[in-house]
């Protein structure tokens, strides 16, 4: 614009809005992205179990499938493309008595409705081959599912971003949105209480746990449009290295409540981790009650015995 004024304003240094602007700024668009933080990616996009899923939960017509299931071949794609590093590890979905066998098989039914490749059923006797430390009946076998440098994936779009000419406000909060005479008028205030507006035709909210607030400020009625966020948090705990190679896929117990249940996953340096559950909160606190070492160590051993409480450490939790 004529007056130095950006064309977007990005609310969110997340992954999705370092996306967003990387996609603007490459088409030629003048971007300021507003971070409250002070560096991206600190919150949602890091405190996760950097696992690039395969989309076989959901109804084939829902958004989740339709992102999941092609945001994951992208993913793949960028993560070649820029040397991200990554792993298709496969992830075991696993059943331990006739109930959870039921589960499984409507969820193969969903997995094969929603096109993910690969899927199949095993047997008992293909968990053991598989999986020797695990006991199930059967499992349910994702072979695209695999697990991703969160942190590097975020650099590589920030990157992308200020290469572009994109430009990042580091420790900004947004805390007025007013529309005038076809722009919008941000106002924020910095990391040493200074306020100061942005004027821009276009803002994007991707502002994570606190998109509802910012779009309230915009004058939406976040209640009626039902658009009002429930934070669930989950804790994580890390598995001690004494145990050795625990698994060499995922391994995941069928949904369980509000998540997908206490599961096994392992980072691309190979140190295991349990988690997360799923407790609504309040607010987005990410204090780790440790005592929940013990239940997360009874939900593991359903289907991996040799874990035990003792094993366990408080790592990290993160909001959804």
């Amino acid at each position: 614009m004529n007056d130095g004024s950006p064309e977007v304003v990005v609310v969110g240094g997340g992954v999705v809005g370092l996306a967003c602007g990387a996609a603007l700024a490459r088409d030629g668009r003048s971007v300021v992205l507003l971070e409250r933080n002070g560096s991206v990616g600190l919150e949602t996009s890091s405190r996760n179990s950097q696992v690039v899923h395969g989309g076989l939960y959901y109804p084939s017509d829902s958004l989740k499938t339709q992102f999941c299931v092609t945001g994951r071949r992208l993913l793949y794609e960028r993560c070649q493309k820029y040397g991200i590093e990554y792993r298709k590890v496969g992830k075991l979905i696993i059943a331990t008595d006739v109930v959870e066998m039921e589960v499984l098989e409507r969820l193969h039914r969903q997995a094969l409705a929603n096109q993910v490749e690969g899927i199949s059923l095993r047997d008992c006797a293909d968990v053991t081959r598989l999986e020797p430390r695990v006991r199930a009946i059967a499992a349910l076998w994702s072979p695209e599912t695999g697990i991703v440098d969160a942190e590097a994936l975020v650099r590589s779009y920030l990157a992308e971003f200020e290469s572009a000419g994109g430009t990042v406000a580091l420790r900004t909060r947004v805390v007025g949105l007013e529309r005038r005479a076809g722009n919008w008028r941000v106002e924020t205030t910095g990391g040493d209480d200074t306020r100061y507006d942005i004027a821009a035709p276009v803002v994007i909210n991707a502002a994570g746990l606190f998109s509802d607030q910012i779009a309230g400020l915009a004058g939406i009625d976040i209640d009626a449009c039902r658009w009002r966020l429930h934070f669930c948090k989950g804790d994580y705990f890390s598995i001690a290295a004494s145990l050795g190679r625990l698994t060499n896929h995922l391994v995941y117990p069928v949904p369980q409540g509000g998540g997908l249940g206490v599961h096994v996953t392992m980072d691309l340096s190979g140190r295991y981790r349990l988690g997360p559950d799923a407790e609504y909160v309040e607010e987005p606190a990410l204090v780790i009650d440790s005592a929940k070492g013990t239940s997360f160590a009874l939900a593991a051993r359903r289907y991996l015995p040799e874990i035990e409480s003792r094993h366990l450490e408080p790592e990290m939790s993160g909001i959804r």
